[in-house]
């Protein structure tokens, strides 16, 4: 998700904080880098943020925040597969712009060398999305619009696991992340499309 414009000497730091995590992984900075960026001692650091595990901690909660935000934002009046096209379009345009990952998902690569706090924020934001879909999905299936295989919960988390994938992939290659077409291919078959394929 983007991040907002810093006020104050804390926010900065937790943006770049941020912009450091989704383009180097969390044990890809450390301390004196990020003091580098914003242009302070490292002892300005530690009086915000004593340790790292700390800054992490602050960091998914506040991205965590804005993200979730931004998805329960969308319209639930709207059809299923209008929610969910709006879903895909955000994530894909926020979550890989200027080489960066979404945080969550770069995070979790990492997951073995997190604090445990940090490690439960991170499974919060996952289960977040996770629950949104799943709402999403059920409502597709009642409506007639959508199918997937096993219970929307399952398919929420296929979801939310490939949009992941395909943003780590899009780094990769380089190429735009293509979320709408690789969930439409994998996981949700919405009737009127089906219909003008076949």
């Amino acid at each position: 998700m983007d991040t907002p414009t810093p006020n104050t000497t804390r926010e900065l730091l937790l943006a770049h904080a941020e912009k450091l995590i989704r383009t180097r992984g969390c044990n890809g900075f450390s301390y004196r880098d990020l003091a580098e960026h914003v242009g302070v001692k490292t002892s300005s650091i530690h009086y915000y943020f004593p340790g790292k595990d700390d800054l992490l901690y602050e960091a998914v909660e506040a991205y965590s925040a804005r993200a979730l935000g931004a998805v329960r934002g969308i319209d639930t009046s709207q059809p299923a597969q209008a929610q969910l096209d709006q879903y895909l379009t955000l994530m894909e345009s926020r979550a890989c712009g200027s080489g960066e990952l979404c945080l969550g998902g770069m995070l979790a690569a990492e997951v073995n060398s997190l604090p445990e706090r940090v490690r439960g924020a991170l499974q919060g934001f996952f289960r977040a999305h996770e629950a949104w879909l799943a709402r999403v999905l059920a409502e597709g299936a009642a409506q007639g619009t959508m199918k997937f295989s096993g219970t929307p919960e399952a398919a929420g988390r296929a979801v939310f696991a490939t949009v992941q994938g395909c943003i780590l992939v899009s780094r990769l290659f380089q190429q735009p992340a293509a979320l709408c077409e690789a969930i439409g291919a994998l996981y949700v078959q919405c009737e009127g499309k089906a219909d003008q394929a076949g």
